[in-house]
């Protein structure tokens, strides 16, 4: 199952967007100014990256289905004390609650990646505001966290509307400046691959895609962490993104 992806962006007629970037080569900016959506994202507050004159890095997993990963990815945050937020489906959610409990209490943000993951352009607004709702309120439940501010839509798809719908309901909607190709367990190709993939697009202020069921990210990720901060960067959390933006 796909769970996000930086593919070439297209929209269709009715005006729907699949989410792709140029991307980041030696440390140069990545670019989404000739996809067509700019102005979009920027009139609803969604973000791709953070500020981009700042050697900063924010990790982001999306957590749609658990293969045994994501435990390990923890232990390393923990010990390079690293924040991420980790954005969860409904399945995540009823399969995986000690998982989501460790999140929150070693202080990682859960963001929301919707109940089902459908595609969120083709729904009513109706159907947006139940899927998300029932994110945030099934991981209030499972883990105390009452607020729920960030959202990543499923497989990067959305329209004018499902950004107004989720921004009306106090979402950020957040994409991202950095990720490949990860998301299929069995095409796994080994930890140098996703680091030197990582490595390549790092850029300042850039929005770390990773899916939590690639082995290869899991293995490559506390190289990755040691080697970024080697080059200056810091990583932060989305909430500290956010306290800085008028």
């Amino acid at each position: 199952m796909l769970f996000g992806q930086a593919a070439l962006v297209h929209a269709t007629a009715d005006g729907t967007y699949h989410f792709g970037f140029k991307k980041s080569t030696n440390g140069g900016r990545p670019s989404i100014d000739e996809e067509g959506f700019k102005s979009l994202l920027k009139q609803h507050g969604a973000i791709f990256t953070g500020d981009m004159s700042v050697k900063e890095l924010y990790l982001t997993f999306d957590n749609g289905y658990e293969q045994g990963y994501t435990g390990k990815i923890l232990d390393v945050l923990k010990e390079k004390q690293v924040p991420a937020i980790f954005f969860v489906t409904g399945h995540y959610i009823k399969t995986e609650p000690e998982l989501l409990k460790r999140m929150a209490s070693e202080g990682h943000l859960i963001g929301n990646h919707s109940w089902s993951h459908p595609d969120m352009s083709q729904i009513s607004a109706e159907r947006i505001q139940k899927e998300l709702n029932q994110v945030k309120e099934e991981v209030a439940t499972v883990t105390g966290q009452k607020e729920m501010r960030y959202l990543r839509t499923p497989r990067g798809i959305f329209n004018g509307r499902s950004l107004a719908v989720s921004e009306q309901l106090g979402y950020t909607n957040v994409f991202w400046s950095v990720a490949y190709r990860d998301w299929e367990p069995k095409q796994q190709k080994g930890w140098q691959y996703a680091y030197k993939n990582v490595m390549a697009q790092l850029h300042p202020g850039a929005v770390i895609l990773l899916h939590s069921v690639s082995k290869d990210n899991t293995e490559a990720l506390g190289k990755i962490i040691d080697d970024a901060r080697s080059q200056g960067y810091q990583f932060k959390s989305l909430d500290e993104m956010k306290a800085r933006t008028p």
